[in-house]
């Protein structure tokens, strides 16, 4: 019952992220149809273009053998040894390209689905494996049975092929009979090649619906549910409350370091409960006015209590602290639209307290 709600709980496509890592682990949507139809087409370019080739060139290395029969040693087994040797590497020098053919159509066909890796897993002993039961329950899967049903058509269509082919060469077939001995290889050469043909035909249909299938397979294996797409965000991007929490943490360091410059302000321009701006001007430091601390509602009636503790003038300015409020920024000089008016509050508090400017 578990096993059936966590399926019918995976709703959901794959993310890039899940396809990436069944990617890693080797599970690839691989066709096991592709490999045998790119034999097949192998087959069919050798037949039609090597295999007449090796074969003249097997028999003209037969026959310079055979001719040169009189002039063999054969007087142990040594020298038969060496003969055999001789005649199977002639026949292997003329079927090398046919093998390497039919191998590099084989590797292509299988790396143009899933790129060659490495991975340790696959190679590791797993006894489930041969298990005996496993073995049973995969073919009676939906998933082996479609393999089984894949068979059954695969058989039919090419066999449906091959009896078309067949009939259709009755004729020449009969007439091969009654041929010279020397036309009749060229004869099944040309038949073969008809057949290979037939059959790569018939199965190009099967390989097209087995890769579709295959990749749908594949799909609906890795769909994940909800909460998995929700525990792979988190993983992403980092846990929400965590954020949260890291972001809280750094405002309250960043609010402290910031409460700590309030008693070096020259003065806090504020509108009395819910904005103040602590400026810092010292004309031996040079340079305009700079903002040392900033605040609205609880943190600006802070800045304000903070400041007359210090015995920092708190000036209630309520338009030019409002305006001033979303335009400055702390650990900066205020924006020349704002200089004459500060300066008017400098020289004023300058003229009151002529001791009030100098550094702290």
């Amino acid at each position: 019952m578990s096993d059936d709600a966590d399926k019918e709980s995976k709703t959901e496509a794959p993310t890039e992220k899940k396809l990436q890592d069944a990617a890693e682990k080797g599970n690839d949507p691989v066709s096991r149809e592709a490999p045998l139809f790119a034999s097949l087409l192998a087959l069919l370019a050798c037949t039609g273009l090597l295999v007449k080739p090796a074969a003249q060139n097997m028999l003209t290395a037969m026959q310079k053998m055979l001719d040169s029969l009189g002039e063999q040693r054969l007087s142990g087994g040594a020298d038969a040894q060496m003969l055999l040797a001789d005649v199977g590497g002639k026949i292997g020098v003329a079927l090398a390209p046919i093998l390497l053919v039919i191998m590099s159509f084989g590797l292509a066909s299988h790396f143009a689905q899933s790129l060659p890796k490495f991975i340790t897993s696959r190679i590791a002993p797993d006894f489930k494996r041969i298990s005996i039961a496993a073995g049973i329950s995969r073919m009676l899967s939906v998933k082996g049975l479609v393999q089984f049903g894949k068979q059954v058509l695969q058989l039919s269509i090419v066999g449906f092929a091959l009896t078309l082919v067949l009939q259709s060469q009755q004729g020449r077939i009969v007439d091969l009979i009654f041929s010279r001995a020397v036309a009749i290889p060229d004869e099944l050469l040309s038949l073969m090649f008809r057949l290979t043909a037939s059959i790569a035909a018939a199965s190009s249909l099967i390989v097209v619906g087995d890769i579709v299938w295959t990749r749908m397979q594949w799909l609906r294996e890795l769909r994940m549910s909800k909460q998995e797409i929700k525990d792979e965000a988190k993983q992403a991007d980092g846990d929400p409350m965590v954020k949260a929490r890291l972001r809280s943490i750094a405002l309250d360091r960043a609010r402290k370091r910031m409460m700590a410059q309030v008693p070096r302000a020259t003065m806090v321009i504020a509108n009395p409960t819910h904005y103040a701006i602590a400026i810092r001007y010292v004309r031996e430091e040079g340079g305009a006015p700079v903002v040392v601390a900033k605040g609205q509602d609880l943190i600006a009636l802070k800045i304000r209590e903070i400041a007359e503790k210090s015995g920092v003038p708190v000036l209630e300015q309520k338009l030019l602290a409002r305006s001033m409020y979303d335009l400055v920024e702390v650990d900066q000089v205020i924006p020349p639209e704002f200089y004459r008016a500060v300066a008017e509050l400098i020289h004023f508090l300058s003229r009151k307290n002529p001791g009030l400017l100098p550094a702290r």
